[in-house]
């Protein structure tokens, strides 16, 4: 438990690539030119677990890097061995005052639950003092274990690469933002999000499976319905907060890389650039050309 970082939380939330509604249908990649003029801004998707397997990345993701001068993630990566950061998120993640994961589930959910943890030698009282987003995190990351799914993400392996070559980082939001986030997530809507989660763990290895296929061939449909419809189907009070809030609040930062010297390379999840209301999209509205490499 201790060792939990948000890399495993953040597959729950969206293991996407960018996208928007004007792409010609045969492109090919997850990597997008935002223009202004000649002033120029690269936009990537990512997955934020992908298995070894998936290495190299595609081209467009190596060149874009090398010629960039600054790497833009979600939000700073805290390290396994960062105690601090990571009793920070179990701090947030977990009831406080007596309260239970199981005052939120009906007996049927609590009961499913507790099935499903007993095939890996655990039980549902076992993680019930942990809020939902966080349970689901778990029941995530166990399931992309145990079909050999899981690994370094993209924003890692980049987040490492940018540190190694002395690139600068920058971020779009704090990390005491996401962790606030999680611990907000499925709020309200406990059993519908456990429930859902539960039923739909069977399908996991061949949603990661054509997710993945997805982003490496930049089919935006598809990742629309694989990621940001399902998380909407699941949790639709949690998807303002996880994916249209942020989106909104990324665009002034995004706007902002324009007009100086530094060639900027965004990385976000794809979910927060796939259907309404999308990273990109709302750069179109604003005048911004966008063209997928």
């Amino acid at each position: 438990m201790k060792n939990l970082s948000l890399k495993i939380v953040t597959l729950a939330l969206a293991l996407a690539f960018s996208s928007t509604n004007t792409l010609a249908s045969d492109a090919t990649t997850s990597v997008w030119k935002v223009s202004n003029g000649e002033d120029v801004v690269y936009i990537g998707g990512t997955i934020h677990i992908l298995p070894i397997s998936e290495f190299p990345l595609p081209d467009a993701f190596s060149t874009t890097y090398e010629k960039s001068d600054t790497i833009v993630l979600e939000a700073e990566l805290p390290a396994p061995t960062d105690l601090a950061a990571q009793r920070k998120i179990m701090a947030a993640v977990a009831y406080e005052d007596g309260l239970s994961l199981k005052d939120e589930l009906s007996e049927e959910t609590y009961g499913a639950l507790n099935t499903y943890l007993s095939a890996f030698g655990a039980t549902a009282d076992q993680v019930a003092s942990f809020k939902p987003g966080m349970v689901v995190s778990m029941l995530v990351a166990i399931e992309a274990q145990r079909n050999q799914l899981a690994g370094e993400g993209v924003d890692a392996y980049f987040n490492q690469l940018a540190k190694r070559d002395g690139k600068t980082r920058d971020y779009l939001e704090t990390l005491d933002f996401q962790i606030q986030m999680m611990a907000n997530m499925g709020e309200g809507e406990e059993d519908r999000f456990i429930s859902e989660t539960l039923t739909t763990l069977p399908e996991l290895k061949e949603l990661l499976t054509q997710t993945i296929k997805a982003w490496r061939n930049g089919d935006t449909e598809e990742i629309n319905e694989y990621v940001v419809e399902k998380f909407k189907r699941e949790s639709p009070v949690s998807f303002n907060e996880v994916f249209t809030q942020r989106n909104a609040n990324w665009v002034p930062h995004i706007e902002a890389m324009f007009g100086d010297e530094d060639q900027e390379f965004v990385l976000v999840g794809a979910g927060h650039l796939v259907g309404e209301g999308n990273v990109l999209k709302l750069l179109e509205n604003k005048g911004y050309k966008i063209e997928q490499l």
